[in-house]
Formats: C-alpha cells, structure tokens, sequence
C-alpha cells in the first residue's frame, strides 16, 4: 500500500528502565512514511513520564493507573494513523518491523497483522527457556492467517478496530484482553495477517517467583476469558495440546501432594517425576539443549503449570461469586 501515515501506540506502567530504548528503537525505523508515536503513561510512580518527555518527537498521553488494555485505548483515540500499530514498553521493535507489516496490508483482505518477537536479555537462562517455548509456538502457526495474537506485537486497520470497539477494559490487568479482542474479531471475519519476520526483542521475565506470579494471575483472567468465550476452552492457534494436559495434570499432582502429606509420599513423589520428564520432553522439542536447560525448564514450567491451574480455579472461584 502508499506510504500511509501510520500510529505506534504504547502502553506504560512504571516503565523507566525499558521505555527509552524502546523509543529509540521507533526512532530507528525504516519506513519512508510518517510515524507518528504515542506513549500513554498509566499512572507510574517512577520516571517514565520523564524518560518520554525528553524525546520530542513522541506524544506522551497521562492518565490515572487503569490498566494496559485501557492505556491502548486512550493512545489510540489520540492517534491519527491510517494503520495503529501496538507494541509494549518492553520490546524493541527491529529497524524493518513496521515496513515489514505494512506489505501485509497491501492485500485488502488483510484488516490486522501480527508478529513475533527477538529476545533482549538471552543471559538469562529463564529467559532463553521461555524464548524457545514461544518461538516453538510461533514457527507452528499454521499459514499465513491466523486467529490469535499478541498485544506486543499488532497493528490494525483504523476502522477495523473502531469496529471491534477497542480492547475490553475490564481485563484489567495484561492477561487475556489480546486474546479477547483476537477472538472477537474473528469472530467477525476479520483476516490476520502472521507476518513471522516482522519481529520486536523482548526483554522476557528473569526472575523465577515473579515469573510464577504473573502466570498465576494469567490463570485467574483465563476464567474470565473462557466465560466470555467458551468456544475457546478446547484451545486456539497458539496452544497444543500441552497446555490441555497440563490442566489435568496439575490438579492431580496438587491432589497427590496433599495425598502425599496423609501417608503417601511415593505417590507424590512419582506424580512429580512423571510430570518433570513430561516437561524435560517438552523442552528438547523446544530446542533446548544440555542438562542444565532442560532440568531447569522442566522444574520451572512444572511450577507454572501449578501456577496457572490455581489461578485458574481461583478465576473459576471468583467468576461465581460474581453471578452470584
């Protein structure tokens, strides 16, 4: 398509240490045509705004802490591009991403496009861990459509996501509402354009217990997600059938653990190596290699799977007393 003015939208939420680099990615494009980039700061108590501030070619947006999903909102609003590109306060989009996406939309059918992502920080053993799991992922989206995508990494036709109405405000925090507006705009037949080379680095979570955190809380948003969505409960483009076992799994381990505390730690015991091998499997498909990589995959990953599974019945707990 011509050289279309298009938007970059970014979310910010106590972002100092990573926004600056991020910008000066944007600032580094390729793209001949206008960009026009929005950063909207919701609520931080630390520096972002500051850091935002001293570039001048970047329009910073403030408002009181509501939420990614909200922040989206209100960036867009503000911008004026043809195409709304979004991408986290975290990544670092490559100087050929936003080019890259926009030959997706040379074909009319096409009213979003999605990407994939580079790695920032691959000192880190947990980051290279949960990298490989999403590249793995990624390289087995089938074709060139898809139907699911993630907010770091998205641009939309203006007038397709004013159709969509935007992201769902009431995911508060950033666990499903990409995965809900995904749905809902194919729903409505909107074609997504997967375009794997247009890539941003991330930098990917480094410590185990916040890692484990964060995946909690994404269980418990998952139970608003499938409320919304049941369709979806079987799974979409971007699980396999690891993540529905998982879920069994898990609760039968967390079964034994207690089973294990009544008099039968063998049982325990024996759930958990079934369970870690499963997942040491898993970690060879993946790409990792040597025994350091993939013990510590398997420990980790078998932690998260508990850790979503709670979260899950906790989202399932809470989810009812709101019927209620």
């Amino acid at each position: 398509m011509s050289l279309s003015k298009v938007s970059v939208v970014i979310p910010a939420y106590n972002a100092a240490s990573t926004i600056g680099a991020c910008l000066d990615a944007l600032a580094r494009q390729d793209y001949a045509g206008e960009i026009e980039t929005v950063v909207v700061d919701d609520g931080s108590t630390d520096t972002t705004a500051q850091i935002v501030s001293s570039f001048s070619r970047v329009m910073l947006v403030r408002q009181t802490n509501a939420g990614p999903a909200a922040a989206r909102n209100a960036g867009f609003a503000r911008s004026g591009g043809v195409i709304v590109f979004f991408t986290d306060a975290d990544c670092r989009p490559r100087a050929d991403w936003i080019s890259r996406m926009m030959r997706a939309f040379e074909d009319s059918a096409a009213g979003a496009a999605a990407g994939s992502y580079g790695i920032v920080n691959d000192r880190s053993l947990l980051a290279r861990c949960i990298h490989a799991e999403i590249l793995y992922r990624h390289h087995h989206l089938m074709g060139q459509w898809i139907t699911v995508f993630g907010s770091y990494n998205v641009a939309f036709r203006r007038e397709v996501f004013l159709q969509a109405g935007g992201f769902n405000e009431a995911y508060r925090h950033a666990s499903g509402e990409d995965n809900d507006l995904s749905y809902r705009l194919s729903e409505a037949a909107v074609r997504i354009c997967f375009v794997k080379e247009a890539l941003v680095d991330h930098v990917h979570p480094q410590r185990v217990g916040r890692y484990l955190f964060e995946q909690f809380r994404h269980g418990v948003w998952r139970a608003r997600l499938y409320r919304d969505h049941p369709e979806q409960i079987r799974g979409d483009g971007y699980t396999f059938f690891k993540d529905v076992l998982e879920v069994p799994l898990s609760l039968v381990l967390l079964g034994s653990l207690l089973w294990g505390l009544c008099g039968w730690p063998w049982f325990a015991l024996s759930m958990v190596l079934a369970m870690l091998m499963m997942e040491c499997f898993f970690a060879r498909c993946f790409g990792l290699r040597g025994i350091k990589p993939i013990v510590f995959y398997g420990v980790v990953m078998m932690a998260r799977a508990v850790a979503r599974t709670s979260g899950l019945l906790w989202g399932v707990f809470k989810v009812g007393l709101q019927k209620n």
